[in-house]
């Protein structure tokens, strides 16, 4: 049988955290990935069996009871995946109970999952409620989008809209806007279930002065979900260093056709009625 280092699913890990890093979204260790995988697609290898080491999760996920998921490490450089992701990527069970997470391969060195996978299960557990089919979460730093959390009122409506309106494509992308926490501490349960209570609602929430937190159904869809999102912050800033004077923009009533001719939903209440 095959060997799950060589699987679609490492491959694709390796490939989106060495581009997040080229794209500065991920310096030093900045950054973390979950996946969550099926039984049937991890029975395909058989190294992956048996449970090396038990760890506490930290709060109760059961929800998750049984679940894969392969998750980058904690203190780990995106930029080294590629390299060896048998060192920086593990693959993590959800035991029975819910409090532990059974390692089954990777973390060759004696590594850890991310201090931020309490989070991440967080948000897992309510992006499965309203997608099942949603198994990605990526936390990350892009550039553009924190700088907007300096600048930007920190309202959901607000930087939703101006997102929108920096690019057609926005509100097709994330037709539910943005969700912002309060800024807080990372690593910590109580920012991992304030992202889990914006989860229920958005796809895609800011860390303000941080980064990102987004949800998808795989990694390419989650990846594309934050350039898009960037790209717009980025075209932001770019209008700034033009001297910030808006000409001209999309409107509320072309926001609203756009949603409409691609069958999304703009968030209630966030368009001029």
């Amino acid at each position: 049988m095959a060997k799950f280092v060589d699987s679609v699913f490492v491959r694709k890990m390796c490939e989106v955290t060495h581009e997040s890093y080229l794209r500065y979204w991920d310096e030093r260790n900045g950054g973390n990935v979950s996946v969550r995988l099926t039984s049937e697609e991890v029975a395909a290898f058989d190294d992956v069996v048996e449970v090396k080491e038990e760890l506490d999760l930290g709060f109760d996920a059961s929800p998750l009871s049984g679940f894969y998921y392969l998750v980058t490490g904690t203190g780990r450089y995106f930029r080294n995946v590629i390299g060896n992701p048998e060192n920086d990527l593990g693959l993590i069970r959800i035991s029975s109970n819910g409090k532990k997470a059974e390692l089954l391969w990777g973390f060759s060195d004696g590594g850890k999952p991310t201090s931020e996978f309490p989070s991440h299960l967080m948000s897992h557990i309510e992006r499965l409620k309203v997608n099942p089919e949603q198994r990605v979460i990526f936390h990350c730093h892009p550039t553009n989008v924190i700088a907007l959390s300096f600048t930007q009122p920190l309202e959901e409506r607000h930087i939703s809209r101006l997102l929108w309106k920096m690019q057609a494509e926005s509100i097709v992308v994330f037709p539910e806007g943005i969700g912002i926490i309060p800024y807080m501490t990372p690593g910590t349960n109580k920012i991992g279930q304030a992202t889990a209570e914006k989860m229920s609602e958005f796809q895609a929430v800011l860390w303000p002065h941080h980064g990102l937190f987004a949800a998808g159904n795989s990694l390419d869809e989650t990846f594309g979900l934050v350039e898009v999102i960037e790209k717009a912050a980025m075209i932001y800033s770019q209008i700034g260093s033009q001297g910030g004077r808006i000409m001209q923009e999309i409107s509320d009533d072309e926001l609203r056709e756009i949603a409409d001719y691609f069958g999304r939903k703009p968030h209630v209440g966030f368009l001029e009625e």
